[in-house]
């Protein structure tokens, strides 16, 4: 088998501050997803002659408090550059953005096995607007709009280390990160744009390439596979690998060469001329350092401890705010096992609700249908068969558990008066097994998941068992 190319793989992450109300520089509304095209617009985002920008204090605070829960360094001071470049989406022709002091250095995001992606700097910037292909990529469109709703947006971009060395890495990070930015509450990475990624990667002996404006995170682990191998083929046929830009069209799964790499002279940096630089007071930054909230690390050892979960049971759960937070209020409402809830949420509700179906738990699935299942199971009215087939119909539908056990028939049969019958059907049909459960007394766990197969897995085990013991002492008796 071949050895798979070794590479080099540094992210930047853009990741819009949708908890804000209004864009960085303006007072036009941030919310701007299913709006008319358009609509969200002034003169500032815009960048009409005359317009003069004012920065929102609360994206300040925002960035300093991702800074802060990365253990990176607080700049002395807030400090704005014009970085210049001309495309469409941006209609004054330069991003007001941050380059010489960034609002935050250093810090790092640690991954498995204890290794760290190291945070090289995060700039506060202001979004461009949004490109849109009517026929979903650049190839397959003959023509390009452009909505302007989105353009002025705050945002961080987070750029890290060539610290990764695999898709799987680089997937990882990202979700890492995803989850501290929804524990800290100040973006909704869900939604549509929130969180972008730009990715730089090379194979040993080749240039770095970027792919831009991936959409999401799994198509961040496919562009890279596909990046990885289309530079190690070039090399193994002896061709070079040129320094570029190339976009990932996520139709065709492939990236396409789209400019030659810019540098940074290209861009024509300059300080912003109507934003001067102001200090940063140092009583802010420890203010806003008190008030961090539980991050994913703290919560997943606390989550272990309080309730019992083993380690990747807890870590699964902080991955997304939202799953934490079910499992949380779902544990409040149960004094039962814990551990078994978690894992039927974990490896059950979680199968039929996807990543980007998350938002069904509190809109459909509440957390009192957990705790109401749970507590079903500990009461033997359903078995655990049951209730792992009962997860799709509560994650799709919203359905109460208890309403649910009547719907499916799925009431369990405990009394021995209505099994006896099904017993003796059971030893009946399977002469050849009684006879190696009267030899053996293993062979009678077979008997009884005949008898949990005949009732659909509403007999109580227990019972169940039971009364095959008594069947084959008779039978024992007799002979």
């Amino acid at each position: 088998m071949a050895e798979k190319p070794k590479a080099r793989i540094g992210l930047e992450v853009h990741v819009q501050l949708t908890s804000l109300r209004t864009k960085l520089f303006c007072s036009c509304s941030s919310d701007y997803r299913g709006a008319p095209p358009n609509t969200h617009v002034c003169p500032v985002c815009l960048g009409l002659p005359g317009s003069l920008p004012v920065v929102n204090r609360r994206a300040v605070e925002h960035a300093i408090q991702v800074c802060l829960a990365l253990e990176g360094r607080v700049a002395e001071r807030l400090r704005f550059d014009r970085k210049h470049y001309f495309y469409p989406d941006l209609p004054k022709n330069y991003q007001i953005t941050q380059y010489l002091e960034p609002i935050c250095t250093g810090g790092s995001v640690e991954i498995h096995g204890g290794r760290r992606v190291r945070i090289r700097r995060i700039n506060l910037e202001e979004d461009p607007g949004r490109i849109v292909y009517p026929g979903g990529s650049p190839l397959n469109s003959p023509y390009v709009l452009v909505d302007y709703n989105r353009s002025g947006v705050a945002l961080l971009e987070i750029v890290t280390e060539p610290d990764m060395e695999t898709p799987e890495e680089a997937v990882e990070f990202l979700e890492k990160l995803r989850s501290i930015l929804e524990h800290l509450g100040v973006c909704d990475c869900g939604l549509e744009g929130a969180m972008r990624v730009d990715a730089n990667v090379s194979v040993e002996g080749g240039e770095r390439v970027e792919i831009k404006n991936i959409g999401g995170i799994h198509d961040v682990k496919r562009a890279l596979a596909y990046e990885i191998t289309r530079q190690h083929d070039l090399l193994v046929k002896g061709r070079q690998v040129r320094r570029e830009t190339r976009h990932w069209d996520p139709l065709r799964r492939v990236t396409l060469p789209a400019r030659v790499k810019e540098t940074e002279e290209d861009y024509r940096y300059m300080p912003e001329p109507n934003l001067p630089p102001a200090p940063i007071p140092r009583g802010l930054v420890e203010k806003l350092r008190a008030s961090l909230p539980e991050l994913p690390d703290a919560r997943a050892r606390r989550l272990a401890e309080q309730y019992g979960l083993p380690e990747r049971v807890a870590r699964v759960l902080v991955s997304r705010k939202v799953l934490a937070d079910f499992f949380e209020d779902a544990a409040r409402l149960y004094r039962g096992d814990h551990r078994r809830m978690a894992n039927y949420l974990v490896n059950d509700l979680l199968n039929w609700l996807k990543d980007d179906d998350l938002r069904g738990l509190y809109t459909r699935v509440k957390p009192e249908h957990l705790a109401k299942l749970m507590s079903l199971l500990d009461k033997g009215v359903i078995s655990i068969r049951q209730a792992k087939e009962m997860a799709e119909h509560i994650a799709k539908k919203g359905v109460d558990p208890e309403k649910l056990v009547r719907e499916l028939g799925y009431t369990r049969i405990t009394d021995p008066e209505q099994l006896r019958p099904v017993v003796e059907e059971v030893l009946r049909e399977n002469p050849k097994a009684v006879r190696d459960a009267l030899e053996n007394p293993k062979a009678i766990n077979y008997l009884v998941g005949m008898v949990m197969r005949k009732t659909r897995g509403r007999a109580d085990p227990a019972v169940a068992r039971r009364l095959v013991e008594e069947a084959l002492a008779r039978l024992r008796g007799q002979g």
